[in-house]
Protein backbone atom coordinates (compact mmCIF):
# COMPACT_ATOMS: atom_id res chain seq x y z
CA UNK A 1 0.00 0.00 0.00
CA UNK A 2 2.91 2.40 0.90
CA UNK A 3 4.47 1.69 -2.45
CA UNK A 4 1.32 2.28 -4.13
CA UNK A 5 1.50 5.73 -2.22
CA UNK A 6 4.61 6.51 -3.26
CA UNK A 7 4.78 5.80 -6.92
CA UNK A 8 1.26 8.02 -6.88
CA UNK A 9 3.17 10.96 -5.91
CA UNK A 10 6.16 10.32 -7.74
CA UNK A 11 4.33 11.98 -10.83
CA UNK A 12 4.74 15.46 -9.05
CA UNK A 13 8.19 15.23 -9.45
CA UNK A 14 7.91 15.76 -12.91
CA UNK A 15 7.34 19.68 -11.96
CA UNK A 16 9.44 19.96 -9.35
CA UNK A 17 12.62 18.94 -10.23
CA UNK A 18 14.31 21.46 -12.48
CA UNK A 19 17.35 20.14 -14.29
CA UNK A 20 17.97 23.37 -15.86
CA UNK A 21 17.67 24.63 -12.06
CA UNK A 22 21.44 26.08 -10.87
CA UNK A 23 22.85 24.23 -7.83
CA UNK A 24 24.24 25.62 -5.49
CA UNK A 25 26.50 23.50 -2.88
CA UNK A 26 27.78 26.70 -0.99
CA UNK A 27 24.45 27.76 -0.73
CA UNK A 28 23.20 24.22 0.15
CA UNK A 29 25.40 23.81 3.22
CA UNK A 30 24.02 27.08 4.34
CA UNK A 31 20.76 25.81 4.09
CA UNK A 32 21.73 22.01 5.69
CA UNK A 33 22.36 23.56 9.06
CA UNK A 34 18.92 23.03 9.07
CA UNK A 35 19.16 19.58 9.04
CA UNK A 36 22.48 19.50 11.23
CA UNK A 37 20.28 19.20 14.15
CA UNK A 38 20.08 15.59 13.49
CA UNK A 39 21.83 14.78 10.39
CA UNK A 40 25.22 14.92 9.28
CA UNK A 41 27.06 14.60 5.54
CA UNK A 42 31.09 15.15 5.64
CA UNK A 43 30.76 11.85 8.26
CA UNK A 44 29.62 8.12 8.51
CA UNK A 45 28.31 9.17 11.69
CA UNK A 46 24.34 8.88 13.21
CA UNK A 47 22.69 11.38 14.74
CA UNK A 48 19.40 11.42 15.96
CA UNK A 49 18.65 10.80 12.25
CA UNK A 50 21.03 8.50 9.62
CA UNK A 51 24.15 10.20 8.18
CA UNK A 52 23.73 11.45 4.56
CA UNK A 53 27.19 10.77 4.02
CA UNK A 54 26.90 8.71 0.78
CA UNK A 55 22.93 9.13 0.46
CA UNK A 56 22.76 9.66 -3.12
CA UNK A 57 22.30 6.32 -4.61
CA UNK A 58 21.47 4.57 -1.36
CA UNK A 59 18.14 2.42 -0.67
CA UNK A 60 15.77 4.00 1.99
CA UNK A 61 15.92 2.53 5.01
CA UNK A 62 19.67 0.42 4.81
CA UNK A 63 22.24 2.82 6.51
CA UNK A 64 23.96 0.78 9.10
CA UNK A 65 23.22 0.65 12.54
CA UNK A 66 20.60 3.34 12.53
CA UNK A 67 17.05 2.41 13.84
CA UNK A 68 14.59 3.63 11.15
CA UNK A 69 10.71 3.13 11.55
CA UNK A 70 9.07 0.60 9.75
CA UNK A 71 7.78 3.55 7.46
CA UNK A 72 11.18 3.82 5.96
CA UNK A 73 12.45 -0.16 5.48
CA UNK A 74 8.95 -0.55 3.90
CA UNK A 75 9.76 2.50 1.92
CA UNK A 76 13.06 0.87 0.63
CA UNK A 77 11.83 -2.65 0.37
CA UNK A 78 9.52 -1.17 -2.25
CA UNK A 79 12.50 0.47 -4.15
CA UNK A 80 12.77 4.31 -2.94
CA UNK A 81 16.57 4.82 -3.87
CA UNK A 82 17.62 8.61 -2.56
CA UNK A 83 18.39 10.00 -6.38
CA UNK A 84 17.42 13.67 -6.48
CA UNK A 85 14.19 13.64 -7.57
CA UNK A 86 13.32 11.27 -4.74
CA UNK A 87 15.31 13.64 -2.62
CA UNK A 88 13.22 16.59 -3.84
CA UNK A 89 9.93 15.31 -3.14
CA UNK A 90 11.17 13.84 0.37
CA UNK A 91 12.73 17.21 1.38
CA UNK A 92 9.44 18.92 0.36
CA UNK A 93 7.56 17.16 2.49
CA UNK A 94 8.52 14.07 3.99
CA UNK A 95 5.55 12.53 6.27
CA UNK A 96 3.72 12.98 2.73
CA UNK A 97 6.29 10.73 0.96
CA UNK A 98 6.66 8.02 3.70
CA UNK A 99 3.99 8.05 5.96
CA UNK A 100 5.00 7.07 9.35
CA UNK A 101 8.71 8.29 8.98
CA UNK A 102 9.97 9.26 12.49
CA UNK A 103 11.44 12.41 10.87
CA UNK A 104 9.87 15.49 12.61
CA UNK A 105 11.18 17.83 10.14
CA UNK A 106 8.37 19.66 8.20
CA UNK A 107 10.17 19.87 5.18
CA UNK A 108 11.54 22.80 2.81
CA UNK A 109 9.41 24.74 0.74
CA UNK A 110 11.86 26.31 -1.54
CA UNK A 111 12.92 24.52 -4.53
CA UNK A 112 16.15 26.40 -4.90
CA UNK A 113 17.12 25.75 -1.41
CA UNK A 114 16.37 21.65 -2.11
CA UNK A 115 17.99 21.98 -4.75
CA UNK A 116 20.95 23.68 -3.41
CA UNK A 117 20.88 20.89 -0.41
CA UNK A 118 20.73 18.16 -2.63
CA UNK A 119 24.57 19.97 -4.51
CA UNK A 120 25.80 19.60 -1.09
CA UNK A 121 25.21 16.02 -0.60
CA UNK A 122 26.51 15.15 -3.52
CA UNK A 123 29.73 16.28 -2.80
CA UNK A 124 29.86 13.13 -0.01
CA UNK A 125 28.32 10.80 -2.39
CA UNK A 126 30.86 9.92 -4.58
Amino acid sequence: MRAIAFLAIMPAVAFTVNPSRAQDAAAGEKVFTKCKVCHVADKDQNKVGPSLNGVIGRTAGTHPDFTYSTAMIEAGKSGVKWDEPTLTTYLHDPKAMVKGTKMAFPGLKNDQDIANVIAYLKQFSK
